[in-house]
């Protein structure tokens, strides 16, 4: 027989407790098998199988391993994340703590230690996935139009005679399609069509010297090129204006814009995409040098060929690699995985503990003298508020009323403000007035 409190019942003003008892068998769960059907429904939900977060840098640790352990929050709440060593790798800077970011990958369960984390495999600066999802907008929709079709791919001119050069001209990808183009082939003249290629400007700038170039008949072919930059400096390369100024353009067009592993919509839309400037303009116009620079040549797109093959093992190794994330038999090796860190993490706590211990001692006192500066107090976000007619502290929602004056002091100066409701766990006094 089991017995149990009974729940759901209304109160009554009779001071007992009413109890249920009834025959059966009540089922006992183990530890692990609670782990189990957690792990069970959170893989089951294909929506936490590939997702951005953002969220804000805490508490982040560079195991010996190389692996990355740290915890995102928001204000609200707290997700524990992790990013294996390779992963981490291929972060251009590695954060701190404070860091708003967006991060890509997959919720799973860590089995030994009974919770869940967040799997990462891309850590960008916030903002960054925000950009990522208007381009793969716009990229859907380009492509459901059929720009980036191979049957409307045009083929380079082999002798062009006029070469049309679309980027600043102040730039140094300017100096190198010249340079390139001269050591290459110095029977084509070039033509610049110059613009901004960075900034709110750039779209409509580069449309207009494309437009430029449309007006030339004798342009056999056009270079769109600019050097590398952020995802955000590169843009301007993924506006649609841009991009259908490419589509329409008279003669054909290749995009040399950002670095080897930069690929934007003018990249897709273009007849041709190079990796970089320089390779552009190499490819636009044949070799007509001696047999020592034809070797030097080859040897160069041999050089540049690789570095685009690495690139796409690249991006299919990554491709791969959250598929694999996502599957069932490898939560195994990532169990294994974060185990060893666990015990390599024991092992050096126990060779430092008992440095560790001065060290933390004289950390903790450190800290009490910070948390003593009211200025360091302010520059985490707090403020000190103070009731105008009074001048007193705000330290109680019963010091005010509203339409009370508030000044509230920041580190950097104060800002004034006016009680519009006044509110308790249990009451309220006064209607919003603002």
């Amino acid at each position: 027989m089991i017995c149990g409190p009974a729940t759901g019942a209304r109160e009554s003003s009779v001071p007992v407790r009413l109890w249920i008892c009834y025959n059966g068998r009540m089922q006992v769960w183990t530890v692990s098998q609670v782990t189990e059907k957690v792990l069970g429904l959170i893989s089951s939900d294909t929506s936490l199988a590939d997702l951005w977060v953002a969220g804000q840098i805490s508490s982040l640790h560079r195991a010996a391993s190389g692996h990355w352990y740290f915890t995102l929050v928001d204000g609200e709440s707290e997700l524990r994340s992790v990013m294996w060593r390779g992963l981490a790798g291929r972060v251009s800077r590695m954060p701190s703590r404070g860091d708003l970011v967006d991060a890509h990958g997959y919720v799973g369960v860590y089995e030994r230690g009974g919770y869940y984390q967040f799997y990462v495999d891309t850590l960008e600066p916030a903002g960054i996935g925000t950009l990522w999802e208007e381009f793969a907008r716009l990229r859907a929709r380009l492509e459901a139009e059929g720009l980036f079709d191979a049957a409307r791919k045009r083929p380079l001119p082999e002798h062009p005679r006029r070469i049309g050069v679309v980027t600043s001209p102040t730039g140094a990808p300017l100096q190198d399609i010249l340079k390139v183009l001269a050591s290459r082939y110095r029977l084509a003249e070039v033509v610049l069509s110059p613009t901004l290629v960075q900034g709110q400007e750039a779209p409509d700038g580069i449309a207009r010297a494309i437009a430029r170039l449309n007006r030339l008949a004798d342009v056999d072919v056009v270079i769109v090129a600019r050097g590398g930059g952020s995802l955000e400096d590169l843009m301007p390369f993924n506006d649609e204006r841009v991009a259908r100024a490419i589509a329409g353009a008279r003669a054909p067009v290749v995009t040399g814009v950002g670095h080897e592993t930069d690929i934007t919509i003018a990249d897709l839309v273009s007849d041709v995409r190079a990796p970089t400037p320089t390779a552009a303009a190499a490819l636009v116009v044949p070799d007509g040098t001696q047999l020592s620079a034809d070797i030097a040549q080859a040897r160069l797109r041999l050089v540049e060929a690789m570095r685009r093959r690495t690139g796409e093992l690249r991006r299919d190794l990554a491709q791969q690699m959250r598929l694999l994330q996502t599957a069932h038999p490898r939560r195994a090796l990532v169990e294994k995985r974060q185990r060893l860190d666990d015990r390599a993490e024991r092992m050096a706590y126990a060779m430092r503990s008992r440095l560790g211990t001065q060290r933390a001692a004289l950390a903790a006192t450190a800290q009490r003298l910070r948390a003593l500066d009211a200025r360091q107090i302010m520059g985490r976000g707090f403020a000190l508020v103070l009731v105008e007619k009074t001048g007193e502290r705000l330290s109680s929602v019963l010091q005010v009323h509203p339409d009370d004056q508030l000044s509230i002091q920041v580190t950097d100066g104060s800002v004034a403000a006016r009680v519009c409701q006044v509110s308790t766990p249990r009451s309220t006094s006064g209607s919003p007035a603002c």
